[in-house]
Formats: C-alpha cells, sequence, structure tokens
C-alpha cells in the first residue's frame, strides 16, 4: 500500500517505522494524512508479524500540529462537514492509541497542537533534547478538544492547566517533567536511545505485550475491587497461551525464547 503523506516501512525484525512525511509543511496533519493514517493502523493491526511501531517526522520536524491551510477550509464548512472531520480526527487518535502492538514516539523536533496529542498516544516516547512542544489551538481561537482526552491522561488536569490555557511553549526537559515525554537525548542519540527500546521490547513475548497493553487500558482509572475478577481470568488465561510454554521451556533450557531476534 503507497501513501502520499506519510512512509510506512517494517523491517526485518518485524518493527514498523511511520515517518509523517510532509516536511515542506514541518508534517503539519492534513485530512488526508489522518485518512492514511487510519489505513495504516488498520494494516498494521491486520498484520500478526508487526511487533512495535515507531512513529516519527521527516526532516527537522515531528509535526506542526494542523495545517493551517485546511483549518481555512474548516472555517467555511457546514457544521456537518465539520463535525465529519473533527469525528475523523479523533477517531485516528483512538485507533492510534489502541493500536494491538506497542508504539514507539521517535521525537526529532517541534511538536504543536494535535503533536502533543500523537506523543500522547504513544507507549513510550523519546524526544531530542532541542525539541519544543506547545498546545497552540488557543493562539488562534480553537481548543485542544479531540486531543484532550489523551493529554489529560498522560500528563494530569494540573499540569494541563498549565500548557492548555496559556499555549505555553515548552522544552523537552519540561516535557519529561510534565510526564509527556520518558526522556531526552542529543539529537545525535536519539537512533540509538530508539534501538534501546526496540531491544527490550524484542526480548519479550509478542502475545504478552499485546495483551499486557490491552491489560493496562481496560484497568487504568478503576478501583481493584472493580477489576480483581477480570484480572484473575486474565492471568488464568496466560498461563494457557503458547507464549508461556515456550518461555518457561527456554528458561529452564538456558536457551533464548524463539520471540527473541538473538535467539
Amino acid at each position: 500500500m503507497s501513501f502520499k503523506t506519510i512512509i510506512l516501512e517494517i523491517n526485518e525484525r518485524k518493527i514498523a517505522t511511520l515517518t509523517l512525511n510532509r516536511p515542506d509543511v514541518h508534517n503539519a496533519l492534513s485530512l488526508e494524512m489522518i485518512r492514511e493514517l487510519r489505513q495504516v493502523v488498520a494494516e498494521i493491526n491486520a498484520n500478526s508479524v508487526v511487533r512495535g511501531v515507531i512513529l516519527t517526522g521527516s526532516g527537522k520536524s515531528f509535526c506542526a500540529g494542523a495545517d493551517l491551510r485546511w483549518m481555512q477550509e474548516i472555517r467555511e464548512q457546514k457544521r456537518e462537514d465539520r463535525i465529519a472531520e473533527a469525528t475523523e480526527l479523533s477517531e485516528m487518535l483512538g485507533e492510534l492509541d489502541q493500536l494491538k502492538v506497542p508504539l514507539i514516539g521517535r521525537i526529532n523536533g517541534l511538536s504543536f497542537g494535535g503533536a502533543v496529542g500523537l506523543i500522547a498516544c504513544c507507549d513510550i516516547a523519546v524526544a531530542v533534547e532541542e525539541a519544543l512542544f506547545s498546545l497552540t489551538e488557543v493562539l488562534l481561537g480553537l481548543l485542544p478538544a479531540t486531543i484532550s482526552p489523551y493529554v489529560l491522561r498522560r500528563i494530569g488536569a494540573p499540569n494541563a492547566r498549565r500548557v492548555m490555557l496559556n499555549a505555553h511553549r515548552f522544552s523537552a526537559e519540561e516535557a519529561v517533567q510534565l510526564n509527556l515525554i520518558a526522556k531526552t537525548v542529543p539529537a545525535n542519540k536519539l537512533d540509538e536511545a530508539i534501538g534501546q527500546e526496540i531491544k527490550e521490547l524484542l526480548c519479550c513475548a509478542p502475545e504478552a505485550v499485546s495483551a499486557a497493553k490491552r491489560l493496562i487500558a481496560e484497568v487504568r482509572g478503576k478501583e481493584p475491587d472493580d477489576v480483581r475478577s477480570a484480572t484473575i481470568e486474565k492471568l488464568a488465561n496466560a498461563w494457557e497461551s503458547d507464549s508461556i510454554k515456550e518461555g518457561i521451556d527456554a528458561f529452564f533450557s538456558k536457551r533464548k525464547p524463539a520471540w527473541n531476534p538473538e535467539a
């Protein structure tokens, strides 16, 4: 499948790299890009061999948020058309957030507006030290509405008040303090840092990793008593999986499990 606004590559280790590819406009989100991102998520979810996805941007920026020319068009639309396009954006974020395999953000530069929402949908995000972040919507009279559930879940309401109400521009170091980014590295160490994240991921059973990601989504924000029965069932299911058989056999055989590329 070919795309106009993104690049999808899958390497021999079954790690996909998804690159936002509109460098001339700092990889700004367009309706076409949103639709292509949805296609990619569906394709990856249908691909049983992909074990993880790296999300990054082409050129020096990660993503500048929504394309201003697209926003000009939206301003002239009928309300029902605005609702339809906002729905596409919202559904893309939800689908990216619920990607069945880990999503690792390789944040290579400027990340404004909707880019912060994309980062908040990542399971892990690593940024270059010089990256800048801002929720710029209010500067234009807009709201960071569709991204807000993911951003608030990641950074919390007090921090959201700090950065959503005034378009506060913040550094990668502050992004770590806000819990948006896991860590920062010099630009020349970014690929090495992402490589380490991938190395750790590939040591783990794909079946268990996907199940753990679903587990997090299902238990977050709930009281332990409310999910006790469900978590007991999930643990029992894990004991009946092929992964546990291979993992334990590999341990006692003093070998690496079959899912480890170094095996």
